[in-house]
């Protein structure tokens, strides 16, 4: 069974950061875009940021812009989230995300593998 499997989470202080990891089980999620998402409490998911297969195009919610950085590692089948500045409103669950070829990066409709969900906590 395919899976996107997260790691590195957990509670820091406002100011602080935290990467977080997604490791897939197969090499078939080095040839599409992939995405991170978050979902704060009493809301609905939302975009964080995107990544063509290739590395080249980037793509980040204005929120996150200048703090956050999406990247990949093909060779290990791996997406990370470098999250800096990091603020109190930042706190989510956050998911990352296989996308289908249609549709916009933003959309989490058009996204069809998803993590499990890690939890990040910003204290102010």
């Amino acid at each position: 069974q395919v899976q996107l499997v997260e790691s590195g989470g957990g509670l820091v202080q406002a100011g602080g950061s935290l990467r977080l990891s997604c490791t897939a089980s197969t090499r078939t999620f080095s040839y599409v875009l992939m995405g991170w998402f978050r979902q704060a409490p009493g809301k609905e998911r939302s975009f964080v940021a995107a990544i063509s297969w290739s590395g080249n195009n980037r793509y980040y919610a204005d929120s996150v812009k200048g703090r956050f950085t999406i990247s990949r590692d093909n060779a290990k089948n791996t997406l990370y989230l470098q999250m800096n500045s990091l603020k109190p409103k930042d706190t989510a669950v956050y998911y990352c995300a296989a996308k289908s070829k249609t549709g916009s990066y933003y959309d989490a409709t058009r996204y069809y593998y998803w993590g499990q969900g890690n939890q990040v906590t910003v204290s102010s």
